[in-house]
């Protein structure tokens, strides 16, 4: 008995998956439960168990391949290898087809002679109906064999799974895809457009055809934040051995101003007209892989200390780099900043993570000439470029929030304060 494993729905709304690698081969025999195959769907991966045992008689998909939900992944035969048997079912869509056949022969009958005008249609023989199973027939659907074109062995000139076999072998084999190594100008190279890659160039595009995009820019002076990120840092490494970056700190005094400015942690549907705000802040932060950009998301931050985001941070960072990362913790964000700054980057126009609508670029910390008491003094400047839907909010929304993020970031005990 052949049976079929599709791709499942893996949730969170995902219609499709790329074929990383199979752990099996045609030919293998699987246990119940047994991972064959592991996928790449919306920045995670994932190994896929098959629900149950047997052979692998045909692997439908190569590497590298993009699969629908629902689209058969393997056919599997039992271990026993005993032919398939027809069910009752079967026997009974038979039965059907025969009398589909009888009812388009109906019996001839007299007519009276008439006179035609014009050239009589050309007259052809009828096509008779092949004979096969309703599994024959899902086969040679999957194996794209015409079964018009095939000469049954089987009783009566059935059409019989081994026809459809031979008929594969048989088939000439397609040429290989010639693709050019050079255009007008010199020799080239191509790279598939895959997994995150590919996942990220579909957001962008949605996000940048979804909403109307505006980025607001602001210099922070955060020399004090300077100060005091040294002083975590030594006591952390002194005590703990572990490091903290200022993405903690930030996170902390951006939930302070969506507080403040609620708009900003919200997102639009377009569907009902209305703005949904979140009561929860959710942070997302961009982490660069070898393969592309992914956004884990710390819940609830509001709640957890800054020592606690960056743990917390840490362990999501590193499953993301080794792409072991889970599903969910991709999953929730209300807003998400991008750290370009690390990178060296100074200003930008982050494109929003949509359906949120707004994102924090944060770049480099450098030293730069400020007026301080009207004397002009070298001080630790970060520039923030704030990216919002300006179908949502207005500049002025955008000003209120950056100038909020100042007053934290600028005296950063401020901050302390409102975390303790």
């Amino acid at each position: 008995m052949a049976s079929e494993f599709k791709l499942p729905d893996l949730g969170e709304g995902l219609s499709e998956a790329e074929i990383r690698k199979w752990f099996v081969s045609e030919g293998d025999e699987v246990e119940k439960d047994q991972n064959i195959v592991e996928v790449e769907t919306d920045k995670a991966v994932v190994e896929l168990p098959i629900p149950f045992a047997g052979k692998i008689a045909k692997i439908h998909h190569e590497e590298g391949d993009i699969v629908k939900v629902g689209e058969t992944l393997v056919t599997v035969e039992s271990v026993e290898g005993e032919p398939e048997k027809e069910t009752k079912e079967e026997k009974k869509t038979e039965e059907v087809e025969k009398e589909e056949e009888a009812e388009e022969e109906p019996e001839p009958e007299k007519r009276e002679s008439v006179t035609v005008v014009g050239e009589l249609p050309e007259y052809k023989e009828p096509v008779e109906k092949v004979l096969a199973t309703p599994a024959v027939r899902r086969k040679a659907k999957e194996m794209d064999i015409d079964l018009n074109k095939l000469q049954g062995t089987g009783p009566g000139e059935r059409i019989t799974e081994e026809d459809l076999e031979k008929a594969k072998e048989e088939a000439p084999k397609k040429k290989p895809k010639m693709v050019p190594k050079f255009d007008l100008y010199g020799y080239i190279d191509r790279k598939p457009l895959r997994g995150i890659r590919r996942t990220t160039a579909k957001n962008m595009i949605e996000s940048q055809s979804k909403a109307a995009q505006v980025t607001s820019m602001e210099i922070i002076d955060v020399t004090e934040l300077v100060k005091l990120r040294q002083q975590w840092k030594t006591i952390l490494i002194e005590e703990q051995d572990r490091n903290i970056t200022y993405l903690p700190f930030i996170m902390k005094a951006l939930v302070e101003a969506l507080k403040s400015n609620p708009i900003f942690n919200s997102s639009l549907d377009d569907a009902e007209d209305q703005i949904i705000l979140k009561k929860y802040y959710n942070i997302g932060y961009a982490v660069a892989t070898d393969e592309g950009l992914m956004v884990p998301v710390i819940k609830g931050v509001d709640q957890k200390t800054i020592t606690e985001i960056s743990e917390e941070m840490n362990r999501l960072t590193e499953q993301a780099m080794t792409r072991e990362i889970d599903l969910m913790d991709l999953k929730g964000g209300s807003f998400t900043i991008t750290n370009y700054g690390v990178f060296g980057g100074t200003y930008g126009t982050p494109i929003i993570n949509y359906p949120e609508v707004a994102i924090l670029g944060t770049g480099r910390i450098m030293d730069a000439p400020v007026v301080v008491n009207d004397e002009i003094k070298i001080r630790k400047v970060m520039h923030l470029s704030l990216t919002f839907d300006h179908r949502v909010m207005d500049g002025a929304d955008a000003a209120r929030f950056m100038n909020d993020m100042k007053k934290y970031l600028e005296d950063p005990q401020k901050l302390l304060v409102k975390i303790n």
